[in-house]
């Protein structure tokens, strides 16, 4: 069973489903039209075996903020593996606001992450992924990400990297940087400014190569975008 995060928007009373499986989602006080929901981990994470998977799904108008109460770190898994997936989908002007902590890959440790998004034309996301490659000291392990996003039918983003130690000092990936910290727009569009790149549809990508995770200012964005009121 998957952690599940299932808000509908409701003029009485917004409706929030939340299923806890390696996450234990809970809702937090948040103002009119929002709904904050904090992800805190049921159990010792990441472990070898562990397949973690997150559903969310919001429909209506009205923002779903998720706040993660703490990074998430991927131990020594001594030739095994785990996976990290995330499925999203939303519909009716549904907004999404997810600032994920640092998710760190320590040394022999291999993962693949996943995140699939689903978009209604009209909805918004906006999602921060800081992949740390290594505890303070050490030669990260393995991790592969897949990235794809839809608007309707038609795929806004796909996005593949291969952050395995043989293959991630090149230049064109992370050189000698240790963390890759991205905030993605899905639906909207970022403000324009070094480092970000504007996609062919209706979506952003800002990011930030560091060898430190809190060298990245990546977090004004998503600041910013806290503030952003509700338009819907």
């Amino acid at each position: 069973m998957p952690t599940r995060i299932e808000i509908a928007a409701d003029p009485v009373r917004d409706r929030c489903v939340l299923i806890t499986d390696h996450l234990s989602p809970r809702r937090l006080p948040g103002p009119p039209g929002v709904v904050r929901v904090a992800l805190v981990a049921a159990g010792a994470l990441l472990l070898a075996g562990d397949q973690v998977r997150i559903e969310v799904v919001v429909s209506g108008p009205i923002r779903l903020e998720i706040v993660e109460t703490a990074g998430t770190v991927a131990y020594a898994m001594r030739g095994s593996s785990a996976r990290w997936d995330v499925a999203i989908e939303l519909s009716g002007g549904a907004s999404l606001s997810w600032y994920g902590e640092p998710f760190v890959v320590s040394a022999d440790a291999s993962v693949t992450r996943s995140t699939a998004v689903h978009l209604e034309p009209g909805c918004t996301a906006e999602i921060r992924e800081s992949l740390v490659l290594g505890r303070y000291g050490e030669v990260g392990g393995t991790l592969h990400t897949q990235t794809r996003a839809w608007v309707g039918a038609d795929l806004l983003l796909a996005e593949d990297l291969d952050l395995s130690p043989a293959n991630r000092t090149g230049w064109a990936i992370l050189g000698q940087a240790r963390c890759l910290d991205t905030v993605t727009a899905l639906g909207h569009r970022l403000p324009e400014a070094p480092h970000t790149l504007q996609l062919e549809g209706c979506g952003s990508i800002a990011r930030r190569l560091v060898d430190q995770q809190h060298e990245s200012d990546l977090g004004r964005v998503s600041e910013a975008a806290e503030r952003t009121p509700i338009t819907h």
